[in-house]
């Protein structure tokens, strides 16, 4: 441990699913799937995307990001379909302190299928063994359901909670906190 290796996004392989960096010729997919789904974007906390220059626009702001080496963004490729169904990222990476927290957001048509437990397992990975980090964080509202059974199937360890984190649809709602630790991976 010591440093973040900046190896980027590269391609991550999974049995059902291809993790890769977003391409422009994806913006169709990515609108139709769930940028474009007011109930998937309000329950990732990111807005709608209405339009396909919109989505094009939030693209080439994570394409251009590649070139840092510290960005670290994959869309979600379902291989049977070449779909790209969501996607997942380390959105928060602290090269100082060798930790990496990741959101993820999956289509209304893919969810229910363990698409988001089989790229956040490939994501952790990845943050440990290709990226260096002593620390693997995420957190969710209580009241995401399908997320909570996701860290709970990918074994992180409840860490706390911020009380009336987001205030969403006229009421406060808790930001719970997970990690796994460097020394608590055994592999996924």
């Amino acid at each position: 441990m010591g440093t973040v290796n900046p190896c980027g996004t590269q391609v991550i392989g999974t049995e059902r699913l291809v993790l890769r960096t977003f391409e422009c010729s994806d913006s169709d997919a990515v609108l139709r799937n769930w940028a474009g789904d007011a109930k998937v974007q309000n329950m990732y906390g990111e807005p709608v995307y209405e339009t396909l220059e919109d989505v094009n626009g939030l693209l080439g702001k994570y394409i251009q990001s590649y070139e840092s080496g510290t960005y670290f963004r994959w869309g979600i490729f379902e291989k049977s379909s070449g779909e790209c169904i969501g996607q997942i990222a380390y959105f928060l990476v602290d090269v100082n302190n060798h930790f990496g927290e990741i959101e993820y957001c999956i289509g209304r048509a893919f969810q229910g299928k363990g698409y988001a437990t089989e790229a956040c397992r490939a994501v952790i990975r990845y943050g440990f063994e290709q990226i260096g980090f002593n620390k693997v964080q995420i957190c969710c509202r209580p009241s995401n359901t399908p997320s909570n059974k996701v860290i709970d199937k990918c074994g992180f360890t409840y860490e706390g909670t911020l009380r009336d984190f987001f205030y969403m649809d006229g009421h406060y709602e808790d930001r719970k906190y997970y990690s796994i630790l460097a020394s608590e991976y055994k592999g996924l």
